[in-house]
């Protein structure tokens, strides 16, 4: 993409994460937990970047107003309807990607 000007990338990143949210609203069944053993990253990571970006830009952004833009509605009202109870081979998922995560930046 560096043959393209910095506005058009700017556009297609954002389109392309307009469209990941959309994506992550269509399959609610998705929990945080999940993604975050597959890819290490969650609907509340998302949030915090976009608060992280906002700061960055000199925008004014909330952690609360972020997590309503990502999940489309107030968090807990998303949290009531969506999330489920993690399983324990979930947590045991988590706590194996983790822990491969701390060795990794402790070798």
């Amino acid at each position: 993409m560096q043959h393209l000007d910095e506005t058009t990338r700017t556009e297609l990143e954002a389109a392309a994460f307009r469209r990941l949210l959309r994506h992550l609203d269509e399959h609610k069944d998705v929990q945080n937990i999940d993604l975050m053993i597959l890819a290490d990253f969650c609907r509340n990571c998302l949030s915090k970047w976009l608060v992280t970006a906002a700061e960055d830009h000199g925008a004014e952004l909330d952690y609360d107003q972020a997590r309503e833009h990502v999940y489309g509605m107030p968090y807990a009202e998303w949290k009531e309807k969506y999330q489920q109870e993690a399983t324990p081979e979930q947590q045991a998922a988590f706590a194996a990607r983790q822990a491969a995560k701390q060795e990794r930046k402790d070798a």
